[in-house]
């Protein structure tokens, strides 16, 4: 797997342990989870750009936000309780659906 990859899958993870920190923090009134939000955060910007040495900032973007979203909400699922409903589950099926669609054919996924 390229490198660009593996920062990218960082950043993906270090965002999404990131956002779920902030539901856990209940608005920043807990210490820990504001803690472990806002370095969660600066791990996930560090390795984007990293990331942004190889790959356009809007197929990285993409790429990034879209992940993020599906991996919140399956979290907010999980863990927080949070329903989703047809059309929520449909969206982001789309937005897996481009994800796929950019690394399978896009030649800008790469410099």
């Amino acid at each position: 797997m390229p490198t660009h990859y593996i920062y990218l899958i960082i950043a993906v993870a270090a965002e999404t342990i990131g956002t779920s920190s902030i539901q856990a923090s209940q608005q920043f009134t807990r210490l820990w989870p504001s803690v472990l939000a806002f370095f969660s955060f600066a791990i996930a910007f560090y390795f984007l750009s990293l990331t942004l040495k190889f790959m356009p900032v809007g197929v990285m973007y993409a790429l990034w936000s879209g992940l993020g979203i599906f991996f919140i909400a399956l979290i907010g699922w999980l863990y927080f309780g949070q329903k989703l409903d047809l059309a929520a589950v449909l969206g982001m099926s789309l937005i897996l659906s481009g994800i796929i669609v950019i690394n399978l054919f896009s030649s800008t996924a790469t410099h």
